[in-house]
């Protein structure tokens, strides 16, 4: 009998995702069995996503305040958003003779710099943001209201911060029912799933890492022991920083990459528990216990970066780099105080 209509949208559906899939139920299958053939018999019985606040495009404007530092927030090696030397009011405002001047840490910005540069209205834009540029940038507007009227000064302060985005990484852990815990076949097996589950990530620029490894004698609930392998590895993005040219499209970010990482990883391990589910015979020596992947987010920020959600709400999930007074000497989450500090971005109090 000829299937319906949506039987034959849900078939095809089916067809689609299997032939989509990395990996394949075929290869699942392959994997369990190579290790069915070698093992011995056994002699006995394993948030949402943080991503950073992006000031890059072109659209972007920000205006300065009479009576505070606006803090502006550039993501490294990045270009910066426009920095306007005028507040909100005199934005829309008529201006008769604009003279703009510009300070920065190491003084007076020119409009030949090759990185910093001051457009036709004053205007200043950072085309390949450094840690050196941070620090607190101040631009003097004179100007006159009207023709008759006398010229008028204006003092604006900016504090500009270069920011990354978060090392973050997920770690596993799944437990796999084992071979005995001395025996090779549980060594051999470790290093195939770590070849699969790397293959599985490379094209998204990510990397697995084995954090831990341990093979376990367990009791179970009214039953003997058995050997269980627990696993425990991490999937992280690649530094696309360290490549030729900078990341700039938006599925380049880490958070996207690692997200579909994540999927794939989940999606092999279900896969496992389908095959065995299928099989007719015995099943191997060495194989998956389902509902045993369990997944942590975890963030951690460059030396010299950290987050500071009361410092920097407008950028919470940033890692910003430290302000003079502070320092990160690690991959740790925040930045540490040190009055000894005078510089920004620094990893060591001294």
């Amino acid at each position: 009998m000829e299937a319906s209509a949506p039987g034959r949208a849900r078939l095809a559906w089916r067809r689609a995702r299997d032939a989509a899939s990395p990996l394949s139920r075929a290869a699942v299958l392959l994997f369990l069995s190579a290790f069915l053939v070698r093992a011995p018999p056994s002699v006995g019985y394993l948030v949402r996503l943080p991503r950073a606040f992006r000031l890059t495009q072109d659209s972007v404007k920000i205006v300065g305040s009479p009576t505070f530092p606006v803090k502006v927030y550039v993501m490294l090696h990045q270009k910066s958003p426009h920095v306007l030397c005028v507040t909100q009011r005199l934005r829309n405002a008529e201006l008769i003779d604009p003279s703009f001047q510009w300070h920065g840490p190491k003084g007076k910005i020119i409009s030949e710099n090759s990185t910093a540069q001051i457009t036709s209205t004053g205007s200043l834009v950072f085309q390949n943001f450094e840690e050196s540029m941070s620090g607190i940038y101040t631009c003097f507007l004179e100007y006159k209201p009207t023709v008759e009227e006398i010229v008028k000064n204006l003092q604006l302060k900016y504090v500009i911060y270069a920011y990354r985005e978060p090392r973050y990484y997920y770690q596993f852990t799944a437990r796999y029912h084992a071979a005995p815990c001395n025996s090779i076949y549980n060594i051999s097996f470790e290093k195939k799933l770590l070849q699969i589950l790397s293959k599985l990530v490379l094209d998204l620029s990510c990397e697995i890492s084995l954090l831990k490894s341990e093979c376990h004698r367990v009791k179970m609930q009214r039953a003997g022991l058995q050997n269980e392998l627990f696993f425990t590895f991490s999937v992280s993005s690649l530094d696309t920083e360290k490549g030729p040219k900078p990341c700039t499209e938006h599925n380049c970010e880490s958070s996207n990459r690692l997200s579909k990482a994540k999927n794939l990883i989940e999606r092999f391990f279900n896969q496992q528990v389908e095959v065995l589910g299928r099989r007719a015979e015995p099943l191997p020596e060495i194989y998956y216990i389902e509902g045993t992947l369990q997944m942590v987010w975890i963030n951690r920020c460059f030396p010299g970066y950290g987050m500071n959600v009361l410092q920097h709400p407008k950028c919470p999930e940033c890692c910003v780099i430290c302000s003079p007074g502070s320092y990160n000497p690690r991959d740790g989450i925040h930045c540490l105080q040190c009055n000894s500090s005078l510089v920004y971005g620094a990893k060591a109090c001294l």
